[in-house]
């Protein structure tokens, strides 16, 4: 009875210096105090915070830190936690479970309900399989303007502006964000869904038959 009740207090990583593929963390601080650490990191920032600033922080490696997360997750994915931690790309983050927002709803304002039109759907589609994209690529590639879009989008922190294309007048390029990732429930742009090739062979025919006829050709 007495080693039952020693195995049901200790938590998956069980012994302070559990060894993570045989050995400790490089920072030397055992697995319990780095998943503490680090679930006091995410608490306290809020947002995603880079694995690689936690892993400078506690004086240890990135590899390191993905590892002690993975059983951060484990322990906030029990019913009893009414928090999760979502990985984005490099990031981490952790966040209340989405069967919590009736509660939350009782004691805080309600968030501003993202509505995205089909044209604004369409739009987002094509930045985030075909990023970095200017606006004039897009509005090639969908037939109109898509000023309201954009500014929807951006509105929303769906899309971000990347930087500037190397052509004349220096387009804006857009590309998705980690929101974009947060909404949609992906860690990376990998996970998103294949598009239908038909659709994409589409997309090609149609840009480049606009670029045709605006050379005359």
């Amino acid at each position: 009875m007495e080693n039952m009740q020693e195995n049901e207090n200790n938590t998956p990583e069980k012994d302070n210096k559990l060894p993570i593929n045989g050995k400790t963390p490089d920072s030397g601080h055992s697995v319990k105090e780095m998943m503490a650490a680090i679930e006091a990191i995410l608490f306290t920032m809020g947002d995603s915070v880079a694995a690689a600033d936690i892993a400078k922080a506690l004086n240890t490696t990135v590899e390191d830190v993905w590892k002690v997360a993975a059983l951060l997750k484990e322990r906030c994915d029990r019913p009893e936690s009414g928090l999760m931690i979502q990985r984005f790309e490099d990031s981490l983050q952790m966040c209340t479970k989405p069967a919590q927002y009736a509660n939350l709803v009782k004691i805080a304002s309600v968030p501003k309900k993202m509505t995205l039109s089909d044209s604004v759907i369409e739009t987002l589609s094509i930045v985030a399989y075909k990023q970095p994209i200017t606006k004039a690529e897009i509005e090639t590639i969908r037939g109109v303007s898509c000023d309201y879009a954009i500014n929807k989008l951006l509105e929303y922190d769906l899309i971000k502006e990347l930087g500037r294309k190397d052509a004349p007048g220096r387009p804006i390029l857009f590309g998705t964000t980690e929101q974009f990732l947060r909404s949609f429930g992906v860690k990376n742009l990998d996970e998103l869904p294949s598009m239908n090739p038909a659709r994409v062979e589409e997309f090609r025919e149609e840009a480049e038959d606009e670029v045709d006829s605006r050379l005359g050709v």
